[in-house]
């Protein structure tokens, strides 16, 4: 019934707008940017759209196009357009970046849950079972442990029983958006026009309010891997090509409309953060992380719009903090969602990709049943539990430094797999031998140069994110403890990317002594 519904039903270009839109927009961006950039980071989100959203897209459609009945995902594009070490080697980091990408939200998903509870940020304050010693990052890690195994062992049994939660999550996570500019437009009408963080000509996109920023064109340089995480997820919208009506015209033009209005929405969405919150009033304030600053800038829409039509102190308080609630319930339903999904379908595409030798023991086997890797998700689950007791438990010290740390780490781990693709995308197009059923850079040169363009503006955008902790402190006369955090910083967003990697080449060294092995041993 449903092949025959897809079949016959072709995406028009607006619902495929709609879904590159909903695929790649995340509202968390805008409130994070705001208050490492200000008004600033809107430059970098257009300047991130010219140089890698759009191009990356329609390269990926290509791609989705040549390779659609191929199962394995972007392994299988890696793998037939440069080779099966290549392709193991860049699907095994993009499966690292998510595996980084749950040690950040196990730790991090219980400022939402405080949000939703409390209606603030009160994990600062929190002690794992009372013990004296184990607060802020050491209980959010000790939870975050606790939070992963859970999710491992029901993942295993089955995700039928979230699939409710995952799309109430989506929904609320939507309104959001629209709760800030209606609540942004209604707070500047009554403040009769007033901007809380003003505009002052082209200074104010320029210089950042933030001090470690301001002046610090490293710092401005590595804001870039942010603004390219937050057009992340495009390499989804290759499988879309054959789905939509008239491709050759309509796809390209879809991307390039959708990749406007997600580049104007985060620029739109910055500038609506500031009609309601001053950076040096709120963002400023002690106990203001990355892990909070969604909340604390919804807190504020409530509390700012309460002070504009008249309430009390009183009254404006709460509304704040029922907006924080709301916020905090809607992230947490959809990290929910989106956790059980992510604990096993970039594994399984993994798995379902690549021989199954390649994997010691039984990591490469999936249960008959419902083709679930079980025996990875669990070695998956032991990697994720050992690198949050590193990260927060061992290491953590304060809450801002601690979300930086995990924060940076996922940027990092994230894109890096981008420019993997964005180098096999020069090989495909120099392999005539690959039917290539749709087409946007014409010419291979037009592909090379596109190609190189994007693996240098993430290469580049990468490099400044991972020096600029070491750098700033050096260049702020850093010393001690404040000098030992920034190397910290620095050592962690490349040690994730690091250890994937040497597991990856280990791995495919011991496929091919393998393979070698079997084939002496017919020979003989």
């Amino acid at each position: 019934m449903s092949s025959n519904v897809n079949a016959t039903k072709k995406l028009t270009l607006v619902s495929l707008i709609l879904m590159i839109f909903t695929s790649v927009y995340g509202f968390n961006n805008i409130p994070r940017s705001f208050y490492k950039m200000g008004y600033a980071a809107i430059p970098w989100y257009i300047l991130s759209a010219i140089t890698f959203f759009v191009p990356f897209a329609l390269m990926m459609a290509e791609f989705g196009a040549a390779f659609k009945e191929e199962k394995g995902g972007i392994y299988s594009w890696m793998e037939k357009s440069v080779g099966p070490k290549f392709a193991f080697m860049g699907t095994f980091m993009w499966f690292a970046s998510y595996v980084i990408w749950m040690v950040n939200v196990s730790s991090g998903i219980w400022v939402p849950i405080s949000n939703a509870i409390f209606g603030k940020d009160t994990t600062a304050t929190w002690k794992f079972l009372g013990i004296q010693g184990l607060t802020g990052p050491k209980t959010l890690g000790i939870y975050g442990i606790i939070w992963i195994i859970f999710v491992t062992y029901v993942s295993t049994r089955g995700l039928d029983k979230i699939k409710k939660v995952t799309s109430v999550g989506g929904t609320a996570v939507v309104l959001i958006n629209v709760v800030v500019i209606l609540g942004a437009i209604a707070v500047f009408i009554g403040s009769g026009g007033h901007l809380a963080q003003p505009i002052e000509g082209l200074k104010s996109f320029t210089t950042t309010p933030n001090p470690k920023y301001a002046g610090n064109i490293i710092a401005s340089f590595a804001f870039v891997v942010y603004a390219i995480f937050a057009y992340g997820g495009i390499e989804a919208v290759g499988g879309l090509v054959d789905q939509t009506e008239n491709p050759e015209k309509t796809f390209p033009k879809g991307v390039l409309i959708a990749a406007a209005v997600i580049a104007v929405g985060y620029s739109l969405g910055i500038l609506m953060v500031g009609i309601f919150t001053n950076w040096s009033a709120v963002m400023s304030v002690k106990g203001v992380t990355l892990g909070n600053a969604s909340y604390i800038v919804m807190s504020n829409l409530g509390y700012t719009a309460g002070h504009v039509f008249g309430a009390s102190e009183a009254t404006s308080v709460v509304m704040g903090q029922w907006v924080a609630r709301y916020v905090g319930l809607s992230m947490f339903l959809a990290l929910t969602g989106a956790f059980f999904t992510l604990t096993y379908a970039p594994l399984k595409q993994l798995i379902d990709g690549t021989p199954a030798k390649l994997w010691p023991g039984k990591l490469g086997q999936t249960r008959e049943s419902d083709g679930m890797p079980v025996n990875a998700m669990v070695a998956q689950c032991i990697i994720v539990v050992v690198m949050i007791f590193a990260t927060s438990v061992v290491g953590g010290k304060s809450m801002a430094k601690f979300f930086d740390i995990l924060v940076a780490m996922t940027n990092v781990a994230m894109t890096i797999p981008y420019m993997f693709l964005a180098i096999a995308y020069i090989y495909f197009k120099k392999k005539t031998s690959i039917k290539k059923p749709f087409e946007v850079f014409k010419t291979y040169k037009s592909a090379l140069i596109w190609g190189v363009i994007i693996t240098l503006t993430v290469g580049f955008a990468n490099f400044f994110s991972i020096v600029e902790p070491v750098i700033s402190a050096h260049i702020q006369g850093a010393v001690g403890a404040d000098l030992s955090d920034a190397w910290i910083n620095t050592i962690a967003q490349v040690a994730g990317p690091i250890l994937f990697g040497v597991i990856a080449v280990l791995m495919q060294s011991s496929y091919q002594k393998k393979v070698k092995a079997e084939k002496g041993n017919k020979v003989a």
